[in-house]
């Protein structure tokens, strides 16, 4: 039988920790296969290292990664898969929203499908605003349009993957991954598994507007050029732009219909609109010099201050 790991990343979840452990453990108890969950502790500020800690220590079925502070929730989940030596894997969250229980259901679905991906697929969120909703469905279509790769709509880091995936992934060397994006990347099979998704079970969602606001400019900035194509057809567009300009000008005087010497206003137009189409352009390049910048320093994706279990 194949060995399974459940990896959760965590984030000041003290209040949803012990419960998300009983449930996950009450689920894995039922399984025929070895199975582990390994937490990710992303720098903490509340008592979830000492609860990890605690729940490590009374079971040996758990393990444990510490960062050194809080690095985000993909160089989270990054760790948990580059530390997995399982051969299959179950990548999800600690504050129910995404159920244990669904586990056996999956591993059914993989093994029937045969596939090396099992991507969840949410019909419904639960509880979440207007806005979020919104907004989330309209950003996995938008990637759709602006990336080279055809990503899974509605769909999160929920996923089920293989260890012919997680080789794959370990090979990747980019330091602020969109994983769910790289695992789509990747291809191999990959088969979708609907579910309806659940309210938080307590605590507070760990992605405000400003980190989903980052989570999506990397995504965009490390999955798609076609920005970079957007402020090319500005520059295009602002060229033809000036050289009517100037052909209406040039004829102007020279017909007599046009005063354009006098018209201030259409020249603070222009050296608005090719001001802002100039800003435009260098702050798309600008982005992508900061991402080759990053990579370039070759910092690690995490630092690991305490293991535990390993």
């Amino acid at each position: 039988m194949p060995k399974l790991s459940i990896i959760i990343p965590c984030y000041n979840e003290e209040e949803v920790i012990v419960e998300s452990y009983k449930h996950t453990k009450s689920v894995l108890g039922g399984l025929s296969c070895d199975s582990e969950i390994i937490y990710v502790n992303d720098g903490s500020s509340d008592r979830t290292y000492d609860l990890l800690n605690e729940i490590a220590l009374a079971d040996g079925q758990v393990k444990v990664l510490h960062f050194s502070r809080n690095f985000g929730h993909q160089p989270a989940v990054s760790a948990g898969i580059h530390h997995c030596d399982a051969d299959l894997a179950i990548i999800m969250d600690a504050d129910l929203q995404d159920p244990p229980e669904l586990i056996p259901e999956i591993l059914e679905f993989r093994e029937r499908e045969q596939a090396n991906v099992v991507y969840c697929v949410r019909t419904s969120r639960d509880k979440e605003s207007f806005f979020k909703r919104s907004s989330a469905k309209s950003f996995y279509r938008f990637m759709n349009r602006m990336s080279e790769v055809e990503f899974p709509l509605d769909t999160g880091d929920f996923r089920l993957i293989d260890r012919k995936i997680m080789d794959q992934f370990c090979r990747l060397r980019e330091h602020s991954k969109y994983i769910r994006g790289l695992v789509s990347w990747m291809g191999f099979k990959q088969v979708p598994f609907y579910y309806e998704r659940k309210a938080r079970f307590a605590g507070e969602t760990k992605y405000p507007l400003a980190k989903m606001f980052k989570f999506a400019s990397t995504a965009l900035l490390y999955f798609s050029k076609k920005p970079l194509l957007v402020a090319i057809g500005l520059g295009f567009l602002a060229v033809i732009i000036g050289i009517i300009l100037a052909v209406w000008v040039a004829l102007g005087k020279i017909y007599g219909f046009s005063n354009a010497e006098t018209g201030w206003t259409s020249i603070i137009t222009v050296v608005v609109f090719f001001g802002g189409v100039q800003l435009l352009t260098i702050g798309v390049l600008g982005q992508y010099i900061g991402v080759l910048f990053d990579e370039i320093k070759g910092r690690p994706e995490y630092i690991i201050d305490k293991k535990i279990g390993f």
